[in-house]
């Protein structure tokens, strides 16, 4: 989502807030979101954030092992940030099966499959994803929960140089690139960070240490690693890269995340990218409702603890998950049908079950599935409450030629006839339920052959191919923008054609 945000230099205090001011003439950035295997138990996002002035390209990953919970969370906050200066490239869950078994890999470790050939399977084809990925990037930081602290010499079973947590791992200390030759002094950026660090972090013993794997040479004690994201980076790349390793012995999420947040700030500031800090929140999730699609007519709403009524065999689809303090991470598992991932899939219900929310591998709600002794009637209320509160639109981001406009709901844009135009993204004030949208300009039709009245990404011509009738004057002039939710209307912006001259927005 492209965000207007007040310009913040980078604090190093770990609790941070966000903040969202939807002004104009304030430095902005923008965030390209993608998709893979939607709707599946592999869901892959991935965020670009592309600063307002061009640096370096930072990837920050996340629960590529699926039982690290301080890595993904601590990813997933970094979805949010906005950039003044250099890009990143952010994926907060690489291997979401995983994650929602809460295993390390269920099919493998996915860290090590790095060396692999491009495969069919879908865990290689996501460490092709990361591959591409990696190859934009000028640094990667890769995010883990690791056994125990690690420690240069050994003290104990808990503090020895095989344990992982609280240290910041590279595959050698000063590593020189066979193909640029370019010098690349990994300990010593671990340890200045190292150093920045460990002076907010009051106990001893959650401070990080340089932890040198030494995987490029012959006698590394991991040789296991060669295999990882780091070592292929490294070595195919010839970039900074490094792993960011919390300890499993800290029980608290939330500090993992706090601490991790410290490390990526610093890294950026190393690196020279500027950003705003996003929010450091980790609280129990809220559901605040289920939109379940029945048969493809009925749409009705279910909150935690309701029972839905259905007749033996109908079909639903889960449409959308809306909660009130999340919006990633989240998929709906209907128990005994389908995969753990069961979000956006139509399947027939042919016995009583559950609808189990969870939030990555953590249970946070649960909706029962009843057959009624009577046959349910289409409209025929299913639950106690079947109305969802509407979102509301803020204002749709609009490219005109190379120009780019923030229109606010309500408002007109002026737009000289010849220019294309076209509908970037919608923002509403509930962003978690952005998958439920139709944006429809009236008046144009993309798909002939599929018209769904979604028309965002299309290049659309006003001096040619629009349908005067459905101008609000019938003279081709002026055309609405209808944005709706659910197929209910939220918003509207107005297109207003002109002769060429200045455009502007009324």
């Amino acid at each position: 989502m492209r965000i207007r945000e007040a310009e913040k230099r980078l604090s190093w205090a770990p609790a941070v807030a966000l903040c969202l001011l939807l002004t104009s003439g304030i430095a902005r950035s923008e965030t390209v979101h993608k998709t893979y295997f939607e709707n599946t138990d592999y869901e892959l996002h991935v965020y670009e954030i592309i600063g307002h002035e061009p640096g370096p390209t930072m990837m920050i990953m996340g629960g590529i092992q699926g039982n690290e919970p301080g890595g993904y969370l601590s990813a997933d906050i970094y979805a949010d940030v906005s950039l003044q200066k250099g890009n990143l490239l952010v994926v907060p869950r690489a291997n979401f099966y995983a994650i929602l078994l809460n295993q390390r890999g269920p099919n493998g470790d996915m860290n090590r499959k790095f060396d692999n050939q491009p495969a069919q399977d879908i865990e290689n084809r996501i460490v092709e994803i990361l591959k591409e990925l990696i190859s934009r990037s000028n640094v990667l930081l890769n995010l883990h929960d690791g056994s125990g602290f690690f420690r240069e010499e050994h003290l104990d079973d808990l503090h020895n140089p095989m344990r992982f947590g609280q240290s910041i791992i590279a595959d050698a200390d000063v590593y020189i690139g066979p193909t640029s030759g370019k010098k690349l002094h990994l300990g010593d950026i671990a340890r200045k960070i190292c150093e920045e660090v460990n002076r907010h972090i009051p106990e001893p013993e959650y401070r990080f240490h340089f932890n040198n794997h030494n995987t490029v040479s012959k006698n590394t004690q991991h040789p296991e690693q060669r295999k990882s994201a780091t070592f292929y980076s490294l070595t195919q790349h010839e970039i900074p890269a490094f792993g960011i390793e919390s300890s499993q012995e800290i029980p608290s999420n939330e500090l993992k995340v706090r601490q991790k947040s410290m490390i990526i700030n610093t890294f950026m500031a190393e690196f020279g990218i500027v950003p705003d800090n996003p929010t450091i929140l980790i609280e129990k999730p809220i559901l605040n409702h289920v939109i379940v699609l029945i048969n493809g007519t009925e749409r009705v709403a279910v909150k935690d603890g309701e029972t839905l009524q259905l007749n033996p065999g109908d079909r639903i689809m889960i449409e959308h998950i809306d909660m009130e303090n999340y919006r990633r991470g989240l998929v709906a598992d209907i128990i005994g049908v389908g995969g753990l991932n069961d979000q956006g899939k139509p399947l027939n219900i042919d016995f009583p079950t559950r609808i189990i929310i969870r939030k990555d591998s953590f249970k946070c709600a649960a909706v029962n599935i009843a057959f009624s002794r009577e046959k349910v009637l289409a409209g025929v209320p299913r639950v106690a409450e079947l109305a969802t509160v509407m979102p509301s639109l803020e204002f749709l981001t609009i490219l005109v030629g190379d120009k780019r406009h923030e229109v606010a709901n309500g408002d007109t844009l002026e737009v000289r006839i010849g220019d294309r135009i076209e509908i970037a993204e919608a923002v509403i004030d509930k962003p978690a339920m952005g998958k439920s949208l139709t944006v429809n300009f009236k008046g144009f039709v993309g798909d002939k052959l599929n018209n769904t009245g979604e028309d965002r990404g299309y290049k659309i011509p006003t001096d040619s191919g629009l349908m005067q009738k459905y101008s609000l004057e019938g003279e081709g002039r002026t055309y609405p923008i209808i944005v709706s939710c659910l197929g209910k209307e939220i918003g509207t912006v107005i297109i207003r054609l002109v002769e060429p001259q200045a455009s502007a927005i009324k």
